[in-house]
């Protein structure tokens, strides 16, 4: 990872966004139409102000199992399917192998090629990611992991045309810019609700953007949790 995607990472998860991490899940947000009305857009906003956001259907907060259940997937080519840390071909595609006990858990969409599996890309803004990743934690050892974080990167053009979209849809982002050792400010574009961020943050040099789904409050509720369990491991000891 570069030192300017780190940049991005850290300013999500130290800052940006804060509130509590343990939003319900709540009801798919509506798919927008290409010749909905200003008024339906207004709608639309009003509706998603207590929902966490979604990517194209796949929402903010729903369990793992829902996350694998649905027939929900964005990522080319035909036939992709949801592979997570959990499943034994994790390790071909170069993904860590952990167990179904885990905190956290990662996952891509992904393909069988042949007799192998290989790695899919999303599809953002109708274009192929360059990136992804969905990330899933859970709050204690007994509950569900559940999808805190959906992150991409996509390169320019689909990042500036996504901007737009997503100004159209949720309205204007609140605009923070961050200095980086090298180069010069860093624009980060950022649409919030009671429950989650949408993120878009621009890279100098490559011009790539990284786009980023997150529960408010989720790095201090992973964190607060994975010092639980270090803490329980201990005392077990």
């Amino acid at each position: 990872m570069t030192l300017t995607r780190i940049v991005c990472a850290l300013t999500l998860l130290g800052g940006v966004v804060s509130l509590t991490a343990h939003a319900q899940p709540a009801a798919r947000e509506a798919k927008a139409s290409g010749g909905a009305s200003n008024n339906a857009s207004a709608d639309a906003r009003r509706r998603s102000q207590d929902a966490p956001f979604a990517f194209r259907g796949v929402a903010l907060g729903i369990t793992l199992d829902e996350f694998r259940a649905s027939s929900t997937v964005r990522a080319t080519p035909l036939g992709s399917v949801p592979v997570c840390e959990t499943d034994v071909q994790a390790g071909t595609l170069g993904m860590r192998l952990k167990s179904r006990e885990s905190l956290t858990v990662a996952c891509r969409w992904a393909h069988r090629v042949d007799d192998r599996w290989a790695m899919s890309q999303a599809v953002v803004d109708g274009a192929p990611a360059l990136e992804h990743v969905l990330r899933f934690a859970r709050t204690d050892a007994q509950s569900a992991l559940r999808l805190y974080e959906i992150s991409f990167v996509i390169d320019e053009l689909t990042a500036e045309d996504l901007r737009e979209a997503l100004a159209d849809r949720y309205g204007p982002p609140r605009l923070a810019t961050h200095s980086v050792a090298s180069s010069s400010a860093l624009p980060m574009y950022v649409w919030e609700n009671a429950v989650s961020s949408i993120t878009l943050c621009f890279l100098p040099g490559s011009r790539n953007g990284t786009l980023t789904y997150l529960l408010k409050g989720s790095d201090a509720w992973v964190k607060s949790v994975v010092r639980q369990w270090q803490a329980s491991g201990a005392e077990a000891g």
